[in-house]
Parts: structure tokens; sequence; C-alpha cells
């Protein structure tokens, strides 16, 4: 077994470009995908070139190194659009809410309950328990702009 290793060095090749495709699909995020490449076209080039080892190695380093790359370049330059762009990012996901205050607000500080959590908050003076909307997010920090008429609400606050 060892001499056929030795003499089809290129199915050597194949086969571990084959588990480093297999193994993309169960570590996903990794980019096994780019060096399982590299490996296939050593593989393939074995199959026509009859390589030493060092020459084996070389253009799998070589491969490799432009695969990824490419890879990279053509991540950058094909954007995917998410359907929900703000789905990791809570904070941003609050501009426009309405949030009930729970320790008074000044330009400096205070806190308001967004669902079951209390987030730090600046704007106008406000007092407990008035009702508020986001206006934006800055550092993790909610600001927030007073309601002109918080009688009319028509989206309830965030509890």
């Amino acid at each position: 077994m060892d001499d056929w290793s030795i003499s089809n060095p290129e199915y050597i090749w194949l086969g571990l470009a084959a588990l480093l495709a297999l193994a993309e699909l169960f570590v996903p995020g990794v980019f096994l995908i780019w060096v399982a490449a590299a490996a296939a076209v050593t593989g393939l080039l074995s199959l026509f070139i009859d390589l030493t080892i060092a020459g084996q190695l070389t253009v799998f380093g070589l491969s490799t190194i432009l695969a990824v790359l490419g890879g990279r370049r053509w991540y950058l330059t094909h954007n995917v659009e998410s359907e929900n762009p703000l789905l990791n990012n809570r904070a941003a996901q609050l501009v426009g809410k309405t949030v009930t205050i729970v320790e008074p607000i000044s330009a400096t500080g205070g806190r308001v309950k967004v669902a079951d959590g209390v987030w730090p908050a600046k704007g106008p003076d406000m007092k407990k328990g008035a009702i508020a909307k986001v206006a934006a997010v800055e550092g993790g920090v909610l600001q927030l702009e007073a309601l002109k008429d918080p009688e009319r609400l028509e989206i309830p606050p965030i509890s």
C-alpha cells in the first residue's frame, strides 16, 4: 500500500480535497473550501505531470495562497444582501421604538426599560414612568427624544 501511495500521489491529493470540502460543510465560516480547491489543483496537476514531493508541496502552497486571495477578493466584490441586516444589532433595532423611563433622564444619563432589561439612556429631562422614543444609539447608550403627545401613542412601549 505504501508503494501505491508513492506512485499515485494524485489520488491522495484528490482525496484530501474531497475531505476538506466535506469538512467545510461541517465547519462553516472557515475557508477550508479554498484549501480544498488548492489540493484539487495539486491532484489534477499530478495526474498529468510527474511532480516530486517538493514540487507537489510547492504547487499546493502556491495554489492555496492564490485560492485564498481569490476567494477573499470574490467575497469583497460580491456582497450578500441580508433580509434582516439588523438581526445581530439589537441596539440599532431599537431606533424608532418607544420605551418606558425607569430612572429620570437628563443630558448626562438615566435608564429606560427595554423588554425585560434596562438600558442606559440620555436625552431631554424626563421623569420616571414617562414614555420616550429612541432617536439613535451611540456606544450602547440610547439617545431619546420626548414624545409630543404620549396620550396618542399608537405603538405601546417595548415591554
